[in-house]
Formats: C-alpha cells, structure tokens, sequence
C-alpha cells in the first residue's frame, strides 16, 4: 500500500508546488545580475553619452533620412541602428534619450517620495483635522485618473522637462503618503516613541529621530517600483507631445514618430521600445527583489 501513489489532490497540488516554487534567496540574487547589468549599462550611458553616441542626435541630414540599420554614408559613417524621418541617427537618439528618462525618473521619484512621505508622517502624527484633510486630498488625487491629470495639469504649466518632472511628482505623491501614514500610525504607539515623548522629547525630534528611520524602509520599496511606472509615464506624455519637446530626443516622442512608419521604417520604433522594455523590466525585477528583502514577515525570526 505504501508503494501506491497518492490520490489527494492537496498532495499533488503541494507537490507540484515545490517542484516548481520559485527560487530562494541566492538563488533570487543570481537572477537579479543580469537585470542589474542592463541598469548599470542604461545608468552609465545616461551619465555620459557622448562618450556612446558619435552623432549628434539633433542634427537633420535630409539626405540620409529613413536609411536602415547598418546603413554608411559617402564619408564612411556608420549608422548602426538606421535613421530617421529627418536623418538623424537612431542610435544617438536612443542614447540620449536614455539621459532624459532616468532623469525624469529619479528626479520624480524623489519630488514626489518627499513630498508623500511627510505629509503621510505629519498626517499620522498629528492626526485629527490635519491627517483628515491629508489623506482626504491624497484620495481625491488617487480618485483621478493619472494621465487625465498629467495632461491637464501639463496643459496649464506648458509642456517642457522640468514642468515633467513638477507634474510627475505631485500626481504621484498619495501613494507614499498612504504608506508613511500607515507607518506612522504604527510607529507612533511604540514603546520607545511614548518613552521618549514622557522624557520631554519635542514633536520635531520625535518625527526626525525614531519615526523617520523606520518609514524610509517601506518608502524605499515604493520608490523602487515607482521607478519604473515613472519612466513609462514619461515616454506615455512625450507620445502624445506633452512631455520632452521636439528636437530633443526622448523614447517616447520617437515611439510617437515611428508609429507613422511602423510599414516602411520599422526600427524608428522599435529600438527605444525595446530600450523602455529592458529598463523598465530590469527596475521592477530589481523592486521586487528589495520588496522581498525589507519585508518583515521574510526575515527569519
């Protein structure tokens, strides 16, 4: 009887699920490498990428324009990912555009992490009228459609890179709000903070020295993954104009410029596509991965 195979399906549900669980946590690590090269590569080139792109990624030469990937001029210059509707070449296009998404992706995910992450804490802290009026406007915000907001808010200030940046982050600020909030209000009841508040400690020290340390935790992992919808939100804006202005390259106005030749001229599009793909990918692998680790209930006890 013992050689018989068991029937329960719990059993067999279970054990299919260790046979294919997902790994543990070295083995986590070892899959994040590649995910972490690409980023470091995306990083490195938008710090310096005119030491990548040897085009000038503004400059329009008729003459060349629509030519495909691999495409040499008469002077013997290569343009290794083809060129535009203009004759600009994509590669350097590419390459700097990389420059303007991680800026206006760090740049908002900072704008909006401080902003969210202490009005949640003031609003945890001090609750009554001044939490109340907080996080009712943090859900009126949430209530809001992003990019019906993104582009109203666009449409007044003008459309140009740092009115980006101000637009991204005030629209996303709710949601570190909510959880300093959270963490706030779970802080707050500690015995060390009602310790230190029965020794005369002064709210401003209270807020600085025991409640900030323990919400940059939680806010480190939304910002991760913020990282990465801010991108997108981005080249989403620049698609439909109202992010970076032409002629200054970003990927989503050249995903906007290629979809008019997706028939003729496949690869305007397709390379700061996949570029948006593979960063994008990489910074939400990279946040699940800090998810994991800064969640209490995955440390070993």
């Amino acid at each position: 009887m013992s050689n018989i195979p068991s029937t329960d399906p719990k059993a067999a549900s279970s054990s299919l699920f260790q046979k294919f669980k997902f790994p543990n946590k070295a083995k986590k690590g070892i899959v994040l490498i590649p995910f972490l090269v690409i980023l470091f590569v995306f990083v490195i080139v938008s710090v310096a990428p005119g030491l990548f792109a040897k085009h000038d990624p503004v400059l329009t030469e008729l003459s060349i324009r629509l030519q495909p990937p691999g495409f040499t001029d008469s002077h013997g210059s290569a343009y290794m990912w083809g060129t535009d509707e203009l004759g600009r070449d994509i590669f350097s296009r590419v390459i700097h555009g990389a420059k303007v998404s991680l800026l206006v992706g760090v740049s908002a995910v900072l704008l909006s992490g401080v902003i969210g992450g202490l009005l949640g804490m003031l609003a945890g802290y001090y609750r009554g009228i001044i939490g109340t009026v907080i996080m009712r406007l943090a859900d009126i915000l949430l209530s809001i459609p992003f990019l019906l907001l993104a582009i109203l808010t666009v449409a007044v200030l003008g459309p140009n890179l740092m009115n980006l940046i101000i637009v991204l982050g005030i629209v996303r600020w709710p949601r570190y709000a909510r959880v300093a909030y959270s963490a706030t209000l779970s802080t707050v009841n500690r015995d060390f903070v009602k310790a230190s508040a029965a020794l005369g400690a002064r709210p401003r020290r209270l807020l600085m020295k025991h409640i900030l340390p323990e919400l940059i935790p939680p806010l480190v992992v939304v910002a991760t993954l913020e990282f990465g919808l801010m991108i997108m939100f981005e080249a989403s804006l620049s698609f439909i104009g109202l992010g970076v202005q032409p002629p200054d390259p970003s990927w989503g106005s050249m995903l906007s410029t290629g979809q008019n030749y997706v028939n003729t001229a496949w690869w305007i599009a397709t390379f700061p596509g996949i570029a948006i793909f593979l960063v994008v990918l990489s910074i939400n692998t990279i946040g699940d991965y800090v998810r994991d680790r800064l969640d209490p209930k995955n440390q070993k006890r």
